[in-house]
Parts: C-alpha cells; structure tokens; sequence
C-alpha cells in the first residue's frame, strides 16, 4: 500500500487512515464524515488526493491522440481550460472518467502540443496501458503520478483562504480554468478551478517535495477562516449530493456514458473516435438504461448492488451509490433502471435485504 506525502501529517491530526485505490489514505478526522461534509459545503476544507493520476501528452499530433481516445471535443481548449471527459472502451463502455488539461507550449518544440490528463487512482496502471497501446500519433506519453502532488481546497472561503498566498487573482478565475505560478512560495503551482464537490475551489498540482511546506502555508493562511482536513468519506457523500458520478460504482466498463447521462461529454460531431459507432446508434435508438437519482422514504442507505424494483415489484435496476444526505438529512442514491421508469416522480422500491425501501426517482443534482 503506497503512502501520501503527508500521511504522518494526517495521522497527527487523529485521522482514521485506510486502504482506497493502492493508497493508505484519510478517511475522515476527529469530527467526521457529516462535520467535514458541512465544513466544506459552508466554510472550506482541504483533501488531500495525491492518488490521483496525471499523464503528460505532448507532441505535434498530441491533439490527435486525445481526440481520438476521449469523448468530449479537445479541440475547443484553449491554454490554460480543462474540460471533463472520459475514455471509452471499443465495446461502449467507460475506461475512466478523467480531465483534460490544455498546457502552455513554453517546454514544447515548435509545432508540438501539450496537455495534462487527470485519471482516477485506482485506474493509473489500466490508463496508462490503455492510452499508449493506442498511441499510433507523433506524441509523447509522460507518467508524473509519483511526483505529483494534489490538494483540493474546495468550499465558498476558499478563495479567500488562498489569496494571501499567491499573486493570481483568485476570485477572477473563471470555472474550469487554471493558470501556473508562484504560490506560498513555490513555483510552477498549477491552480485549478476544479474540484468534486460542487461548492467551488481549486485544485492545487505541485511537486509532491513541496507537499508539507505547502499544507502548512493553507493552514496558516486560513486558521481565521476555520480551514480544516477533510477526508474521502464526506468527498463521496458531497459528490453524491451534486449527482457526480464515481468510477467503479455510477460508471465502469460496462456503462456507455450516454446511459450515465454523461450525453453532454460526447461530442459526436467531432468526428471519429473509441466506440462513436456505438454512441451514435444509442442516440439514434435511444438507451435501455438509464442512471436516475432516488430520495429514499427511510432512514435505512441504499447500499451499491441492493436490487431497485418498480412500484409492483418487479426488477427494473441496482443502486450504484447511496447515502445519507447531510445537506438534506435523508437517504439518497443513485442506480440504473430501465429508461421507462427514469422519470422523475416515478415511485420505485428498493430491496435492502429482507427490508423494502419507499423511493422516489428525482432530478439530478439533489441540490
């Protein structure tokens, strides 16, 4: 199990550690999932998620390489924007779900191209394989996950946490940009307008030697503010409450990103790419599943892989994820069904061992 930059720095601070993707990392702290959850939706908070994976591409078809392997459209990026994407399989299914950074070209030879790929961490190793078995371009694939360190300061201060650490103008960074520059001191920060908790942020790429100087100088810089660690658990219920979908439960090689709902990432004007044949005769036809958003009438969590039946009971689907909603103080989910009961109002059951449970399909986000 690979340990963080910061682990011990995690451990002083009381935080229940444990194994996610390969890595030994904070679960939550001393005041717990539902605490660290409001903390970040109300105040700001910070996660480390140097797990994460991040692949240079770089070259004169680099364009090309990612045009070709992901859904969204590359080629509308200009320097310094990111989009949200994912890797599609040849069998219409999800390899990952990943960001895509557009990059200067100050270290690129004249004509070349640069981007920066952000994959999930328990992916890295099938990515990796994935993206340079395809690569048939004039492009160059650098691996910098082990160097690389990721915090994510993520809630409404956290703009004002930051901005005493770094000239860049934080408030006027517009969402799904990034820049580079000196922050706390260290140069070539990549600050991104990013994050998976749908209450606003950055993301921070560093080198991961500069990992402990620069949690401190957060901590510092936003003791007035109440800044404080958070872990994966609320990461997942936050995410969960904004309708983002995570890689092994909402979307896996099995799910086509239009049954996911994830239509407004495939670009299939863009032209020819992995599974496009595929995606274009599910618009045509449209989907047989559909992944949905449920409030449960209980207090009992739908749990991944429980059964979602209609109001009869008959099987139409399985739940993905569930949790307790801390923003709304009930149980939420989300799961596939069949397209005819994807409508919101539509009353469904879920089977929690001998228990049912009362649901209601709802619009995504849950709020």
């Amino acid at each position: 199990m690979k340990e963080l930059a910061l682990a011990e720095i995690h451990k002083s601070l009381g935080a229940r550690m444990g194994e996610f993707a390969g890595f030994n990392m904070p679960i939550y702290y001393l005041r717990g999932i539902t605490e660290e959850h409001l903390q970040v939706r109300n105040k700001v908070g910070v996660f480390d998620v140097s797990h994460m994976g991040e692949f240079i591409v770089k070259g004169k078809e680099a364009l090309n390489l990612i045009q070709s392997l992901t859904t969204n459209d590359a080629s509308k990026l200009e320097i310094g924007q990111a989009q949200y994407s994912c890797l599609p399989n040849l069998e219409g299914g999800i390899v990952d779900d990943l960001l895509v950074y557009r990059l200067d070209e100050d270290q690129c030879a004249e004509g070349e191209q640069a981007f920066m790929l952000v994959v999930n961490a328990g992916n890295i190793d099938k990515d990796w394989a994935w993206i340079n078995a395809s690569n048939t371009f004039d492009t160059r694939l650098i691996n910098i996950s082990d160097q690389t360190a990721l915090l994510a300061v993520q809630g409404p201060l956290a703009a004002r946490a930051l901005q005493p650490l770094t000239s860049i103008s934080l408030e006027e960074m517009a969402y799904y940009t990034f820049t580079k520059g000196q922050f706390a001191g260290v140069d070539n920060v990549l600050i991104s307008a990013t994050g998976y908790t749908g209450a606003g942020g950055f993301e921070l790429y560093f080198n991961e030697k500069d990992a402990i100087p620069l949690w401190q100088a957060i901590f510092d810089s936003g003791k007035s503010l109440d800044i404080q660690p958070v872990g994966l658990g609320a990461r997942d219920t936050l995410r969960l409450e904004k309708g983002y979908c995570l890689y092994g439960h909402d979307i896996d090689d099995t799910t086509s990103p239009l049954e996911a709902g994830l239509g407004w990432i495939t670009k299939l004007s863009k032209g020819p790419f992995s599974s496009s044949e595929i995606f274009a005769q599910q618009k045509k036809d449209g989907v047989k599943k559909k992944l949905v958003g449920f409030k449960v009438n209980d207090r009992r969590v739908p749990r991944q892989h429980y059964s979602i039946l209609d109001s009869e009971g008959l099987p139409i689907g399985t739940v993905t994820s569930g949790t307790i909603s801390p923003s709304l103080g009930y149980p939420i989910g989300m799961g596939y069904v069949e397209t005819s009961c994807s409508t919101p109002g539509s009353l469904i059951r879920i089977k929690a061992g001998e228990r049912m449970l009362d649901a209601e399909v709802v619009k995504l986000p849950f709020l």
